[in-house]
């Protein structure tokens, strides 16, 4: 019997099956359960959510650069910080810059580490110049005005978290969304965070 799908090439899961599975992912379950539901095995589940990841991601990459009012911020991702240890406890943790257009949008993007040699040259590849960015007071994001950028802090180390339309709570609302969603499912191996 000869299965035909048009949603994946070579495939020996029906179309009927495949939007079933492609629903349950919509819907946030994991593939355990995914799998005992759709009755395809596990292994087959997780390999479907890659696929279906990779080309969200793809899709998302063609997306044009923000333009108007962005709010951006760092945040570290990883086991959670051990008590009595000084500074960020960003040690073994895996740094991730977000963008957020206010409206909805977002761009993140996993970096190296959170110097101004990192985050400028994404800042400037995904944010239209002459845009407005509103950011944490932390020091790589000197230097935004000298870019062409309209640059407003928000210093959050002085309980400053908004200052009338200025503000970053949008993305470190993203933020909370996404370290809780991922304790969901106990973390993301570091080289499928993407």
């Amino acid at each position: 019997m000869k299965l035909k799908n048009r949603y994946l090439y070579r495939s020996h899961i029906s179309e009927k099956k495949f939007r079933e599975i492609l629903r349950w992912f919509c819907e946030d379950l994991d593939a355990t359960k995914t799998a005992s539901f759709s009755h395809v095995q596990r292994k087959s589940v997780n390999q479907l959510f890659t696929k279906i990841r990779t080309r969200i991601l793809f899709l998302c990459q063609k997306e044009e650069k923000f333009s108007g009012e962005v709010e951006v911020d760092e945040s570290y991702f990883g086991a959670r910080r051990v008590r009595g240890k000084r500074g960020r406890g960003a040690q073994r943790k895996t740094p991730v810059v977000g963008l957020l257009k206010q409206g909805g949008k977002v761009f993140t993007k996993v970096i190296p580490n959170c110097t101004r040699k990192e985050l400028i040259p994404i800042i400037k590849g995904q944010i239209v110049k002459k845009s407005t960015v509103y950011t944490d007071g932390w020091k790589s994001y000197d230097g935004l005005v000298l870019n062409g950028y309209h640059h407003y802090r928000i210093f959050q180390h002085e309980n400053e978290f908004a200052r009338g339309r200025n503000h970053v709570n949008g993305i470190e609302s993203f933020w909370s969304f996404t370290k809780g969603r991922l304790s969901k499912f106990n973390g993301v191996k570091k080289e499928y965070f993407v």
